[in-house]
């Protein structure tokens, strides 16, 4: 059954999956009013027969079905349409269940209430996004490099990176674990803020010796320690007017020059007294959490906070679901080109194995993964004799407490806001109170964690390190 077949075809397309055939005709009728079409099917095998035959860009998803539970197919209806966003629906909710429908590959989970207009909003949204990427310049020259994806996170990642990209000085921190994508996020600044062939100049703070640091960050002039045989240009000049990235920078030795030099914008060669104005804008990264680096005295308090103007957070791949098939499938394009390979697609058992793993090595692990998987293939699929041992024992996988918290969903009383800070009070107390401890059980970074307790009013006073 087809509904909105009055609608101009705009290329965007809806998928209702829902055994309430009168409320899946609602919002099919209203979305054609908003001039989005959309295809109806009242089980799981008829979903799955649709995205075999026809092309969406988002799938209104049941979770109880009369065939299957809809949070169980994810995988299958993701493995053909890999770019579709899934968004759960629900008169049932558990906060377990949304986390395990968001980690199959689901970008939300919404509560069926007696309006449809929540969920017919939740779909014009993701169009409004789906049209503001099909403008965007580069998308997919960063969808390749692993700055892309539905996911909330990420998406608000790429939003504020746009936004200081309209402050051209303003320095920028960028947190998160190894493998995320900070490298990625710079370059990607670099390339919407800066003049057109300016340099990105990247420095190792923790492959920085003690004794050539400043040499390498300033310069140096002719004569003026032994070995200097003529000046050197260090890469504070070197970057120009482009963006000076600095890696790994709690691992970094001089940080009061450093401190210095962001506090006047200006430098000195060693060996000289000239001070020569810095023009780049600089962009500091870390997996560290500085915060702690500096409470522990490891870190210069006044850096951290000329360091962190702008900070931004990119989280990791685990807590994008949405976003794991999405990169997999431009991995897969990416390197099946260069190998000049045709890849036809993912075995439904190799789509599972990728949204259950949790990458401890983030977006790079997932692009070595696939690019191991493309040389191994001859075949034109990808399946699972060509996945990595670890993928297929589920190593790297976090427990978490969601699936053993009882919460509930209680209409009329509780929110999701009241249920995610009793899991968090929960999981404190069972970490004795140590955030990091708590937040490997949430699944979630310390970061995310701190992030969420300051939003509920979960204070250093109620819970200490």
């Amino acid at each position: 059954m087809d509904v909105g077949q009055k609608t101009q075809d705009t290329g965007f397309r809806v998928l209702l999956v829902d055994d309430e055939e009168l409320y899946c005709q609602a919002i099919g009728d209203e979305l054609a009013r908003c001039g989005i079409a959309s295809d109806l099917a009242f089980s799981g095998a008829e979903a799955l027969a649709r995205v075999e035959t026809s092309a969406y860009q988002a799938i209104l998803l049941d979770h109880r079905l009369p065939d299957a539970d809809g949070i169980q197919i994810i995988p299958r209806l993701l493995s053909r349409q890999p770019e579709a966003a899934v968004v759960m629906m629900t008169a049932y909710h558990t906060i377990p269940n949304a986390v395990q429908a968001i980690r199959r590959g689901a970008e939300d989970y919404i509560v069926k209430e007696p309006s449809i207009q929540p969920i017919v909003d939740r779909v014009l949204e993701i169009k409004r996004r789906a049209e503001a990427r099909a403008a965007a310049n580069g998308w997919h020259e960063h969808v390749r490099a692993g700055l892309a994806g539905r996911s909330a996170g990420i998406v608000l990642v790429i939003e504020q990176l746009e936004k200081i990209a309209k402050s051209p000085d303003t320095t920028l921190l960028l947190s998160g674990e190894t493998g995320v994508g900070k490298e990625v996020a710079a370059r990607y600044l670099h390339r919407i803020s800066r003049p057109a062939n300016s340099p990105f100049i990247a420095v190792d703070c923790a492959a920085l010796p003690a004794n050539l640091a400043e040499s390498i960050l300033f310069g140096y002039e002719k004569g003026s320690f032994t070995g200097a045989d003529q000046t050197r240009a260090g890469a504070c000049e070197e970057a120009a007017e482009g963006t000076l990235l600095l890696d790994e920078i709690g691992d970094m030795g001089q940080q009061s020059k450093l401190l210095r030099v962001l506090e006047n914008r200006s430098f000195h060669r060693v060996g000289s007294t000239r001070e020569i104005p810095l023009r780049a804008r600089v962009v500091a990264a870390t997996n560290q959490d500085l915060q702690v680096r500096v409470e522990q005295g490891s870190f210069r308090q006044d850096l951290y906070q000329r360091l962190c103007v702008f900070p931004i957070h990119i989280p990791p791949l685990k807590e994008r679901g949405a976003d794991i098939l999405l990169l997999a499938n431009h991995f897969i394009d990416f390197f099946a080109g260069k190998l000049e390979k045709e890849i036809k697609q993912l075995d439904q058992d190799v789509t599972q194995y990728l949204l259950a793993y949790s990458y401890p090595g983030n977006v790079r692990e997932l692009k070595n993964i696939i690019e191991r998987a493309v040389i191994m293939t001859e075949s034109g699929r990808i399946e699972m004799r060509h996945l990595p041992r670890r993928v297929l024992a589920g190593q790297g996988n976090n427990s978490t407490l969601t699936a053993s918290v009882p919460l509930d969903f209680r209409p009329g009383i509780d929110t999701l806001e009241d249920l995610e800070k009793r899991m968090i009070t929960h999981a404190l107390r069972q970490a004795n109170s140590v955030k990091s401890e708590a937040a490997r059980l949430l699944g979630i970074s310390r970061f995310q964690l701190m992030r969420r307790m300051e939003r509920h009013g979960l204070g250093k006073k109620d819970h200490s390190e």
